[in-house]
């Protein structure tokens, strides 16, 4: 478990909270390693009904934190090729140990759910931040919000089965635009694409996603899990997240992305 990550439930909604503002909920390990359980378990449980993300602080989540980038690069075993290798064999095998095994695994955990997803975002959504949110049944935006994902300015490639799920959802041009120009997507912009249900006032996003999750928790179980099941493809989603992960884990040890962190640690400074 994480302090970092907060676990509540009640009446039939489980509520998951990225709870490190000062890092603006950038993910570590350990956070990824929560968030994978609380949603494993959750599928176990049938008091669980939905399942609301939502995040402390201004930011929504910040992305990956940059120390357990640069240690998974670092890592031949368990959390660097052990990955690789599991994406390679075709996703059963990903690594569950290290940081980057941790953050598979939850993306496994987000494919491969059965119970809905709802989210409250606000200010900024980076990389998984956005990614994420893909796998989303209902998404609510605050007004200040902005969705990007920079993977090809660090080196590196989509995850979360992004290439597949981001060009289905916004159509090539747009996702390409987001996916390798860097396209930073505000709010409206979001929701005029498809990509969130409604656009709140920041004081109001969090307070419309609980009453959404909520509202999905009183509908019938069994027919709410079946007509998710049959709105979704997991196993193709799944297959596409191990194959980012292979190509990820490669490309996170590739010169292009050790010049690409060295030039944002020498704009960050020590941290």
């Amino acid at each position: 478990m994480s302090a970092h990550v907060l676990v509540e439930q009640a009446d039939g909604v489980l509520t998951l909270t990225l709870n490190r503002p000062e890092k603006k909920n950038a993910l570590t390990g350990e956070m990824y390693a929560t968030l994978g359980a609380a949603l494993t378990g959750a599928d176990e449980d049938d008091a669980v009904r939905c399942v609301l993300l939502r995040a402390a602080g201004d930011s929504f989540c910040a992305g990956n934190d940059l120390a357990d980038f640069l240690a998974a690069a670092g890592d031949g075993g368990a959390g660097g090729q052990a990955a690789a290798a599991g994406g390679a064999a075709g996703g059963g095998g990903l690594a569950d140990d290290g940081p980057a095994g941790a953050a598979f695994a939850f993306l496994r955990a987000l494919a491969a759910g059965r119970k809905p997803l709802v989210a409250a975002v606000q200010g900024r959504a980076v990389g998984i931040g956005l990614t994420m949110l893909l796998h989303c049944d209902l998404v609510y935006l605050a007004d200040d919000a902005l969705l990007s994902a920079p993977f090809v300015d660090l080196g590196l490639v989509p995850e979360a089965a992004s290439s597949l799920l981001l060009p289905a959802r916004i159509g090539h041009p747009r996702a390409f635009a987001v996916l390798v120009l860097g396209e930073v997507v505000d709010a409206r912009e979001a929701q005029a694409w498809g990509l969130a249900n409604a656009v709140l006032p920041v004081d109001e996003v969090e307070a419309f996603a609980r009453s959404a999750a909520a509202e999905v928790a009183a509908r019938p179980p069994e027919a709410v899990a079946l007509t998710r099941s049959l709105m979704r493809d997991p196993e193709t989603v799944t297959g596409r997240i191990a194959e980012e992960a292979e190509h990820f884990m490669a490309r996170l040890r590739s010169p292009e992305a050790t010049r690409a962190f060295e030039r944002l640690l020498r704009r960050s400074g020590p941290r």
